[in-house]
């Protein structure tokens, strides 16, 4: 049976092509947003993909991981535009840097009605998600009407800043554009070097997130900081930080932020978006690091389910 749709999410679904130490170039299933997608279903969260794909072999390939994995599909027939390419360099601990290949995409076909209309025939959903390539100054005007009105018919609105300046031909409006989509969230997450590239000044990372924080109306900022941790922060004041006590046999980090954020979200779901207090905040933080933990122990993305993200959070204490 499948789950009512709760969360809708729109961005980018690409192939990431990693390079392997002997050159060659190793084709993996991504995207940010594509990964939410998934991570969530395969958390137990009814999810629907809002962007078209393509129908050459690498959309095929993509489709039918999202069928596999529980996606449900705004557009369920593919178009004919090519699908997103990034390349991938992964550094020595599991890093990635990227660039990427984006003119002309299947999907960057979309626009605010054709968001807005998918997510008015849902009557269960709760929350849409957005963030990552999404926020490129040359796709606002479809991406923050559709924020706008989503907002105003009072679902939560998430937004993943999950930079990537490099590939941006113009960082001023690029940087714009996010504070545009960041203004309307619920819940922002951003890790530490989001906050250094959007000039948000601050001693520390928390002190900068904090900072940032106040200057928005969000309910709940998420700021990850890799293998150091992660602090959640409420609008109403409270801080939980958590990290693993276990050092973690790491194969690459691709997905672990959105593994991260659908933890996150499965968990404020159960919870019936209760932040109200440190303990609630904290039991969000420990699922989702144990959702991102699992994921960084496998090569590319693959999210855990909920059963297994709850057991491990139950084997592995965080320091909190």
């Amino acid at each position: 049976m499948t789950n009512p749709v709760r969360v809708a999410l729109a961005g980018e679904a690409l192939i990431d092509l990693i390079a392997s130490p002997n050159g060659s170039f190793t084709p993996c299933l991504g995207g940010a947003v594509y990964n939410l997608a998934r991570a969530l279903s395969r958390q137990d969260v009814g999810a629907m993909y809002l962007n078209p794909l393509s129908s050459d072999r690498f959309g095929r390939l993509l489709a039918q991981q999202l069928h596999h994995d529980g996606v449900q599909l705004a557009y369920p027939t593919l178009v004919q535009e090519v699908t997103s390419l990034a390349v991938v360099n992964l550094d020595h601990t599991g890093h990635p840097d990227y660039a990427f290949y984006r003119e002309g995409v299947a999907d960057r076909k979309i626009s605010a009605n054709s968001l807005q209309t998918a997510c008015a025939a849902l009557p269960h959903l709760d929350i849409v998600c957005t963030g990552a390539l999404a926020l490129d100054a040359r796709d606002q005007h479809h991406y923050l009407p559709w924020l706008k009105s989503q907002k105003e018919a009072g679902r939560w609105v998430v937004v993943d800043a999950n930079l990537r300046p490099s590939v941006m031909p113009d960082l001023a409006s690029y940087q714009a554009a996010i504070h545009q989509a960041l203004a309307l969230a619920d819940i922002i997450k951003v890790s530490d070097e989001d906050l250094t590239h959007l000039g948000i000044q601050g001693a520390t990372p928390l002190e900068c997130a904090q900072h940032f924080l106040n200057h928005t109306s969000a309910k709940l900022l998420v700021l990850t900081l890799g293998e150091q941790g992660a602090w959640l922060i409420s609008s109403a004041g409270i801080r939980c930080f958590g990290r693993e006590t276990v050092h973690l046999a790491i194969a690459d980090t691709v997905g672990a932020g959105d593994s991260f954020l659908a933890g996150l979200l499965a968990a404020l779901l159960k919870q019936n978006f209760d932040i109200s207090s440190e303990q609630a905040i904290q039991q969000l933080l420990r699922h989702a690091i144990a959702s991102a933990s699992l994921c960084v122990q496998e090569t590319g993305c693959v999210p855990p389910s909920w059963d297994q993200a709850h057991a491990w959070a139950i084997s592995h204490p965080l320091i909190f």
